[in-house]
């Protein structure tokens, strides 16, 4: 009310001409702080797109698992048409339009992107978050950290919703931290995110391996422990050795990690089939599921015989049994001591993650 009669002021004193110049500069600025008004209760919110428009197409149930870095576009068009070239929700804690404006404007083909940055836990039981992600074709899970992921969305309305729009055959993906929480296990980071492997093999039992399980629920995943940035950051050594301690922990002989590279997305169909997008040679890996052996507390880990298969883009992966046609490489690796050894030949190209 203030501003119309602001207005009605400025009109009784500037000429026609003059009112109209200060109305379309107060209309700019009016503008700019209502597209810049992005702050929620908890949460940031963007969009871009037409929200209005219907779907162009039926949605797939689909995983899209990138390893962090540039975005191998191949992929995230697989995704797109799974989602019936609808609306794309992002979620995320850190950063704000980078990954909705990517989509919309540099890949494109979906009717709108919407952006939710959470800031605590309160966000994950708004009514509006949940809205948003209800009417989502697909959804995306963006990098940073994610012990944040943890600490705000496990356990809550949200989680709940996440696993709904899994149940009711719409796609879903994530990279780095994004990805790193897709499986039914997951590192959580929760000790700061820093663990490397030497650290990872020299105590397994210890409490930087912060474990996650009972988060999101997808299906094919029930087994699988996943990782992000897998070969430049060298973490075979630290997959294998949270596999080794969530199998004593649960008791199981039946469970695997995977992996993937940067540029690189491990893209699963709705029958459990995985294919790999890269765009610079990666792979996706496939560790496990290790010997039944007792871990020492406090002790380098000692392991024989760890199984690695690589999935490149002339391979399948079946998620079913986790059978590997046309591997890229397969390899041996034991662990003495805390040191990984490669057992045998045929293993990875030199930019893997080898010792």
């Amino acid at each position: 009310m203030r501003l119309c009669s602001r207005w009605s002021v400025l009109g009784r004193t500037l000429s026609r001409g003059a009112l109209a110049a200060v109305l379309a500069v107060g209309c700019c600025c009016a503008f700019a702080a209502s597209a810049d008004d992005s702050r929620r209760d908890g949460y940031r919110y963007y969009q871009i797109g037409d929200l209005a428009v219907p779907r162009p197409a039926p949605t797939r149930a689909g995983a899209m698992l990138v390893g962090g870095g540039d975005w191998p576009y191949p992929a995230f068009r697989w995704m797109i048409e799974r989602a019936g070239r609808g609306r794309i929700v992002i979620l995320r804690a850190s950063g704000s339009t980078e990954a909705q404006d990517e989509f919309f404007r540099d890949i494109g083909g979906i009717t709108a992107a919407q952006t939710l940055v959470f800031e605590d836990r309160r966000a994950a039981s708004d009514p509006q978050v949940l809205e948003i992600v209800r009417q989502a074709d697909g959804i995306f899970l963006a990098g940073g950290d994610q012990s944040n992921y943890v600490r705000y969305w496990k356990g809550t309305p949200l989680n709940r919703a996440l696993d709904a729009h899994v149940r009711a055959g719409k796609p879903i993906g994530g990279t780095s931290a994004g990805l790193a929480i897709l499986g039914a296990y997951a590192y959580g980071a929760l000790d700061g995110g820093s663990l490397t492997s030497a650290d990872a093999l020299q105590d397994p039992t210890g409490p930087q391996l912060t474990m996650v399980a009972d988060f999101l629920h997808l299906p094919y995943l029930e087994r699988v422990l996943t990782d992000s940035h897998f070969g430049k950051r060298e973490r075979l050594g630290r997959l294998i050795a949270m596999l080794a301690r969530l199998a004593q922990e649960q008791g199981r002989d039946d469970l695997v990690g995977i992996g993937v590279d940067e540029y690189t997305a491990l893209c699963i169909d709705g029958d459990g089939t995985g294919r790999v997008f890269s765009g610079n040679g990666g792979h996706a890996w496939l560790v496990g599921p290790p010997p039944a052996e007792v871990l020492a507390a406090r002790q380098p880990l000692s392991l024989r015989a760890v199984s690695v298969r690589g999935v490149g883009a002339d391979s399948l992966l079946h998620l079913a049994d986790f059978r590997v046609e046309r591997p890229a490489f397969s390899a041996l690796y034991d662990v003495e001591a805390g040191r990984l050894i490669r057992r045998d030949a045929n293993a990875a190209p030199t930019a893997s993650p080898l010792p």
